[in-house]
């Protein structure tokens, strides 16, 4: 994998990759540089066979503030082209972590603003510390959150999401997670082992198994339940039953031992 420049990828275990957003001194700020690398690294490690788990997560006091000022101001003098241009690298970004085969934890340490609540909404998982904020910011500036929008009306509700694109309040940890964007919220220095608890979990299970969940709540999510996917979710179940992992994890379970994969 290519060295990034703003992001610093560790390898905590073979099956266990931690992709952290490392520009603490503008709180984590976006640009095309951090837009490009973020889709780079999630498509490498998308590629990787053996990994199980990747985790999501910021240096500083900050997660992500969104867009960078000094980005902002060169997109001033963009053109329209340019801007759909780049704003289209944004979107694509945002694909490529939402349909990483990998699950994704992540971990919100500090304030999520704008571009970063999209990054928080492709998240399979969200971990939040207690004092941790959100804020989807664009109408402040005359803008709208359109490329994480779809993303985070799914994590957000519509109803909710209603409110906060067209208000910009910040909201907290605790609301983030009455609405169901966030998944726990801990005291900050529980953080990590929280997020530990989960990659342990997620580590103990047939890896195989736990991508074909995360492609199933992705391909079902929001489809009526017509006889085409009904058929659809039943072949997925024969198809892995009938795999080396669905039958070993079945075999271990019935003998009582731990299955190969742990």
């Amino acid at each position: 994998m290519t060295t990034p420049t703003t992001l610093d990828i560790r390898r905590p275990s073979p099956h266990v990759a931690e992709v952290w957003l490392n520009r603490p001194e503008v709180r984590n700020a976006f640009n095309d540089a951090v837009i490009a690398e973020l889709a780079a690294t999630f498509a490498e490690l998308g590629r990787e066979a053996d990994l199980r788990v990747i985790v999501l997560a910021a240096h500083g006091k900050a997660f992500c503030a969104g867009a960078d000022l000094n980005w902002m101001r060169a997109m001033a003098d963009y053109s329209w082209e340019q801007n759909r241009a780049d704003a289209q690298g944004l979107a694509d970004m945002l694909w490529a972590i939402y349909s990483c085969p990998v699950p994704v934890i992540g971990r919100i340490q500090g304030d999520c603003y704008a571009g970063g609540v999209g990054l928080a909404a492709v998240c399979d998982v969200l971990v939040a510390a207690e004092g941790a904020h959100f804020c989807l910011s664009e109408a402040k500036l005359g803008l709208l959150p359109a490329t994480i929008g779809p993303y985070v009306v799914a994590a957000l509700g519509a109803r909710a999401s209603q409110r906060y694109f067209t208000t910009a309040e910040r909201f907290t940890a605790a609301e983030a997670h009455r609405l169901g964007l966030v998944h726990e919220v801990c005291a900050a220095d529980m953080l990590d082992a929280q997020v530990a608890a989960l990659v342990a979990a997620l580590c103990a299970n047939g890896p195989a198994a736990v991508r074909a969940c995360k492609r199933l709540v992705a391909d079902v999510a929001g489809r009526p339940i017509t006889p085409d996917l009904r058929a659809d979710t039943a072949r997925r179940i024969a198809d892995i039953r009938a795999s080396s992992e669905g039958k070993e994890g079945v075999s271990s379970f019935l003998q009582k031992r731990a299955p190969s994969w742990l």
